[in-house]
């Protein structure tokens, strides 16, 4: 005997198929796609070792499971054992991965000289050596001994400082406390006081 169909009940599938995704106007239907969904999760990441891992992204440090097979990344997803994210990812952070093999990811130091129009590649060492020059420079020609101005009562007065103005620093929301404290230790002997984080930010 076929089920009477009316207007109602006509219009209500017909929005479930259009609206939905496909699997949600299947699952509509009343067929089951959970099965399908494990076996495909289970042979992509089958032959891989799960390394459980950090997003880098920001502050709240949701847990991964970065699926490794030879050596290389092969799937990231969210960590369900997590108890920060429980396993879900916010778009950022699911994106990791194709973000991990995109052909125009920058793997290396490239520098451009002021006024140039080329860029060259620089390796880390060579690249170490000029940052710590430009920060030698910089704070030497900037530094900052004694201020002189008044005080609460307008009288004038020279304190001693010790500072430069021209540096800043910015810290990623995944540092370590052990990395923030010597970061804090170094910034601090420069006498850079404008000291930011982007946890807090």
């Amino acid at each position: 005997m076929a089920m009477k169909t009316t207007r109602r009940s006509f219009l209500k599938q017909s929005g479930l198929l259009t609206a939905g995704t496909a699997a949600g106007s299947l699952a509509a239907l009343g067929v089951d796609l959970n099965t399908r969904r494990a076996m495909a999760t289970e042979l992509r990441i089958r032959n891989t070792q799960a390394v459980p891992s950090i997003c880098p992204y920001c502050a709240v440090g949701c847990g991964t499971l970065i699926h490794v097979e030879e050596g290389r990344i092969v799937n990231i997803e969210g960590n369900p054992e997590s108890p920060v994210n429980r396993g879900t990812l916010c778009p950022k952070g699911a994106a990791k991965f194709q973000l991990h093999v995109n052909p125009n990811r920058i793997t290396h130091v490239l520098h451009r000289e002021p006024g140039g129009t080329e860029w060259e590649v620089w390796d880390l060492e060579q690249t170490m050596e000029r940052i710590a020059e430009l920060v030698k420079e910089t704070r030497d020609r900037t530094f900052v001994e004694e201020w002189t101005g008044p005080d609460s009562e307008g009288n004038e007065i020279t304190k001693t400082v010790n500072y430069t103005p021209a540096i800043f620093s910015l810290g990623g929301a995944t540092m370590a406390n052990e990395w923030n404290h010597i970061h804090q230790k170094l910034m601090r002997g420069l006498g850079v006081v404008a000291i930011e984080n982007q946890a807090r930010i």
